[in-house]
């Protein structure tokens, strides 16, 4: 917060108003003092009483020429009163308001250098005049908004200075407390800016302006905690608009949702019509899974001001979310029209048009962007970089989806290159892409070179050992990956990688004793989030049922909303065809919260399925198929099942042959015999009724 800057400008009183007829009577009034003089004390006494008298003429005329100069911008009424001023103070010299005032004059007028000169003279008479500290005070001031690089930090320290002598003249003054604390806070002194904040928290402990100071402090120092702590110490009852809009940010930094939208809606509640207040409501409810709620935010805010481009993209992004992908593309039309060069908007667009299935007018979408961001000299700031890692992850996953993997591992590359923050993300999308294609050979030559230029990313060396490990190099992999441990609680994901290879190779029971170690250090909810949900993945794997189902069920009650969670535990629950209207219903949820996620997509058309809802689980298989990029035997397999029960056995033969053909290319622990058979089964099953009936256009 920036210090609250005083002009000092002098107002005139009402006299001012009639100043020519005061002109006219001031000399009279003044010259009818002058008439008597003697030695006589009666005749003293009345001397000093008609120069007060002359005095108060003179400066009464200063204060009048000083209104007129501000009013008329007129130089020559600005030297006119400081003569009379003068003249004031020749009269009654020892005046301590009118020694005061001069300085206040000069400054008034716009004569900042006369204004320190006469105030420093004035301190130099009187080292404890308050009022003169005060003047130089709001000069330093107001000039550093003024001033640059060392004239700037040389004028701060002028101001410190001038304001630690007010506050020692004047201890118990809360402006001058909380102006003493903003200075130091802008002269990097932390320690001292909260001494001052807390002396003025003594002076007024109710101060919203001392609260608000404080809570910024710590917010700076990155003490979110003694942020909250110092917010919340004011009854909720007690507490300003501005001061739960403060508290609300600090819980948004603090990754708090729930609190964080709690806060926006009582700042709400005291000022209706801040629209920064209703934006940060929204995206702590998109944040905590409630799209509707926060739609409903962003539905007022567009309807308050239909020109604000930014809720109509933040409103399409929701409708997007919500499956309403016509009415999002319609939303940001709108938005399109009052603003043309906003990378959000057009990121927007890129995943609408994904999402609608118009995949080349999102590539081209997301190509325009990258190419009008770019920059001929490649450097970027760091949101810019940011921005440009989004649009490149986004139309790799694209490509993927299009069958496309030299264009999706190129945009990976493109992803990686943009800095060493962005390596994994580019490496690890690299490797997926490659694996999707069932190029193994060149995903393990992408991860070996990755993890020879990353020698110290854990996370890299992991994903090759995963490689080595697929490529039957169990033993190698094992050894990279123990390497990595290195006794803090991060090398639980390296008991979850080692785990995870001992599953893909069967080996249950090493897997487990992995789990049992990753257990120990699995101390904080999200810990034990994971923790379970892969016990119950390798439970469900051993076809322990009953324990996957305990095991995913205890994530639940930690994490309600958990989609991963539901989608496993709905598509086992499907599979097995029991409990299909809650299966059902996790699913729809799961796919609620992603609705692009080719895996979720096809667990809830195979729960449709095996409640006989062909029509619900063609439609979710296809969309299915479609987002995985046609490569998933099991997704593929599950189309055909659908085709066959809709009585299309020509659709039904082309899917089970594209899901032999991909398990074909898998990797052994991807293609368990016995899944394999039964699609040969059906698939001899379905030509068969083919050939009796014959297979028309049509089927």
């Amino acid at each position: 917060m920036s210090p609250k800057l005083h002009t000092g400008v002098v107002r005139l009183s009402a006299l001012a108003f009639f100043a020519p007829s005061l002109l006219a009577a001031l000399p009279a009034m003044a010259q009818a003092g002058k008439t008597n003089s003697g030695p006589s004390a009666p005749a003293q006494s009345e001397a000093a009483t008609q120069d007060r008298g002359s005095a108060y003429y003179h400066y009464s005329l200063a204060r009048m020429y000083a209104e007129m100069a501000a009013s008329n911008a007129r130089q020559d009424y600005a030297t006119q009163a400081i003569e009379e001023y003068k003249l004031a103070l020749g009269v009654d010299p020892d005046s301590r308001t009118l020694q005061d005032g001069l300085p206040d004059l000069y400054f008034t007028l716009g004569r900042i250098r006369e204004a320190v000169s006469s105030a420093q003279e004035q301190i130099g008479k009187h080292p404890d005049d308050f009022h003169a500290h005060q003047l130089l005070g709001r000069v330093y001031l107001r000039s550093l908004g003024d001033m640059q690089g060392p004239q700037s930090a040389q004028m701060l320290q002028l101001a410190v200075k001038e304001y630690e002598t007010i506050a020692q003249l004047k201890p118990d003054d809360l402006e001058t407390r909380l102006l003493l604390g903003q200075l130091y806070g802008l002269n990097h002194d932390s320690a001292k800016a909260e001494v001052q904040f807390k002396e003025a928290q003594r002076i007024d402990g109710s101060s919203e302006e001392v609260v608000l100071n404080l809570a910024r402090l710590y917010t700076e120092q990155g003490q979110m905690e003694k942020a909250v702590t110092t917010l919340t110490a004011v009854p909720q009852d007690d507490r300003s608009a501005r001061m739960e809009f403060a508290l609300a940010g600090i819980y948004d930094t603090l990754k708090k949702p729930k609190e964080a939208a709690a806060a926006y809606q009582r700042s709400l509640d005291q000022d209706p019509e801040n629209t920064d207040a209703k934006r940060g409501l929204a995206n702590a409810l998109i944040t905590q899974g409630k799209v509707n709620a926060a739609g409903k935010v962003y539905e007022d805010l567009v309807k308050t001001d239909p020109q604000d481009a930014q809720s109509l993209i933040r409103a399409a992004d929701i409708e997007r979310r919500e499956g309403h992908y016509d009415d999002a593309l319609a939303t940001l039309k709108k938005a399109q029209a009052l603003v043309s060069d906003n990378p959000e908007l057009t990121y927007n667009l890129a995943l609408t048009y994904d999402a609608l299935g118009r995949y080349d007018e999102a590539i081209t979408t997301l190509k325009a962007v990258i190419a009008t961001t770019e920059h001929a000299d490649g450097k970027y700031a760091e949101g810019e970089i940011s921005n440009r890692a989004i649009f490149f992850d986004r139309i790799a996953i694209i490509y993927r989806e299009q069958g496309k993997t030299a264009e999706s591992v190129a945009a990976y590359k493109q992803l990686a290159e943009l800095g060493p923050d962005y390596v994994q993300r580019g490496v690890e999308g690299e490797v997926e892409t490659l694996r999707d294609a069932h190029q193994w050979a060149a995903a393990s030559a992408a991860a070996a070179v990755a993890a020879k230029g990353q020698p110290k990313s854990r996370e890299i060396q992991l994903m090759y050992a995963r490689q080595l490990a697929d490529s039957g190099k169990l033993d190698d992999a094992i050894k990279l990956a123990e390497k990595q441990l290195s006794g803090a609680p991060e090398d639980r994901d390296v008991y979850y990688t080692l785990a995870d290879m001992n599953v893909r190779a069967s080996r249950w029971k090493d897997a487990s004793a992995q789990l049992d170690k990753a257990e120990a250090l699995a101390t904080k909810s999200e810990d034990k989030i994971f923790l379970y949900y892969y016990r119950g993945t390798v439970a469900s794997k051993q076809k322990l049922y009953d324990q996957a189902e305990a095991e995913f069920r205890k994530v639940l009650v930690i994490d309600p909303d958990n989609a991963a969670v539901k989608n496993d535990l709905g598509y086992m629950l499907a599979d097995r065809g029991v409990k299909l209207p809650e299966a059902i219903s996790m699913l729809r949820k799961a796919v609620e919260f992603d609705p692009q996620n080719g895996s979720y997509l096809d667990s809830l058309g195979w729960a449709y399925f095996k409640s006989g809802q062909y029509a619900l689980a063609e439609e979710n298989l296809r969309q299915a198929v479609a987002r995985t990029g046609g490569n998933d035997a099991t997704v593929l397999d599950h189309l055909g099942e659908v085709y066959e029960k809709n009585g299309k056995l020509k659709l039904a033969v082309e899917q089970w042959q594209k899901s032999l053909a991909q398990y074909a290319t898998s990797l052994p622990a991807d293609a368990e015999p016995a899944d394999v058979a039964h699609v040969e089964h059906k698939l001899e099953g379905a030509r068969v009724k083919l050939a009796h009936v014959g297979a028309s256009p049509a089927k």
